[in-house]
């Protein structure tokens, strides 16, 4: 028996209600959004719910909020009024003014960040996205903004962290999902911390107060675990691309990791996919951080037809890929393949028919 059918009715029912949203990837060669019955994607163009941008930034808050509740990090949460307990992501935005003398007739030049670390003046701030490549920069309106939101998607998915959004869940499942959400929060889920290097952990005002002191020419702090020579300027390294993190330029820091190992802000990636980790929330495994999507996959099987977690053990693997039983189906006919002859080619799981007809 499936779960909740009734909010998978109210989720089938924002699928229709999408229908028509052009699609970001295919640039107007799609048609526009036709909901697959249980698959991630449209079925008119194959690309991904993400792609046609389907969430709002509302519904994108609360999913975060949702995902930060009952974590270390509920402090960047915020209570809905009215929402009986329903708390929300305070998404720290930037706005920036820049006033703009045009003979008599003075005009604003306005740039707004959809997200920017918290926490910061905002010189830093701006110094921190200077460090991003600009067509990543989450700047309202640009190419920036919609890959973000995209992020969001795929790296943080709904069904990976709420049992009632997902579709192929069965009610003896729903606790399994419940205790693996728990205990991700617990042990591996975190945000990290944007300060300039050597000042990671430390209260706003105590990194202020020392970057004032090492200005004035105070002994330099140890680095990365080892004792630094005070004749010396200390340098830090980037965990990721080994490479000196300047000590005026801002870096990241996995409270995780320990607050000895720092990121440039471009560096701060999933080890897996190597995607910038969306909003600084990372998942900490074996020593590297991962995206949401990439942790999952790790501690569970996740079914490459519904895009969902598994957690039934009776489900259809190959190689590295896995299916729920009731989607071991063609991606071209959808005629189950239980039984059957198949092909797995570049990930896409095919009948004999459907794979001559793609390859002919």
């Amino acid at each position: 028996m499936d779960l909740n059918p009734g909010v998978q009715k109210m989720s089938l029912g924002q699928q229709q209600s999408a229908r028509g949203v052009p699609c970001l990837r295919c640039k107007g060669t799609c048609a526009g959004f036709e909901p697959h019955p249980w698959r991630k994607i449209c079925k008119s163009c194959k690309c991904s719910h993400g792609d046609h941008s389907l969430s709002s930034e509302m519904e994108d808050d609360r999913k975060i909020g949702r995902l930060l509740t009952d974590s270390k990090y509920s402090t960047l949460t915020a209570r809905i009024k009215g929402g009986d307990g329903i708390r929300i992501y305070k998404r720290n935005r930037m706005i920036m003014t820049n006033p703009i003398a045009t003979g008599k007739d003075p005009t604003f030049d306005t740039i707004t960040y959809e997200w920017a670390p918290p926490g910061l003046t905002q010189k830093l701030a701006i110094h921190y996205m200077e460090l991003i490549p600009k067509e990543m920069q989450p700047v309202t309106g640009t190419e920036g903004a919609f890959l973000r939101r995209r992020q969001l998607m795929r790296q943080l998915p709904i069904y990976d962290q709420d049992p009632s959004r997902c579709r192929s869940l069965l009610e003896n499942e729903v606790k399994l999902m419940e205790d693996f959400v728990k205990k991700y929060k617990s042990d591996a889920l975190g945000v990290g911390e944007v300060a300039l290097p050597g000042q990671g952990g430390l209260p706003k005002d105590e990194g202020k107060q020392q970057e004032k002191s090492e200005g004035a020419g105070s002994t330099p702090p140890t680095t990365n675990g080892s004792v630094g020579d005070s004749t010396k300027e200390v340098e830090y390294i980037c965990e990721h691309c080994k490479q000196v993190a300047p000590s005026d330029c801002p870096v990241v820091y996995a409270d995780r990791a320990g607050y000895d190992r720092q990121w440039h802000p471009a560096c701060f990636v999933c080890a897996k996919c190597s995607e910038p980790l969306v909003d600084l929330i990372y998942f900490w495994k074996n020593g590297a951080p991962l995206c949401g999507r990439h942790y999952c996959e790790s501690v569970r099987p996740r079914c490459k037809g519904c895009d969902e977690i598994i957690f039934s053990e009776d489900y259809q693997r190959v190689e590295d890929l896995a299916w729920h039983r009731k989607h071991f189906v063609c991606e071209g006919c959808e005629q189950s393949l239980t039984g059957r002859a198949y092909i797995v080619a570049k990930g896409q799981l095919l009948c004999p028919t459907c794979s001559k007809t793609q390859h002919s």
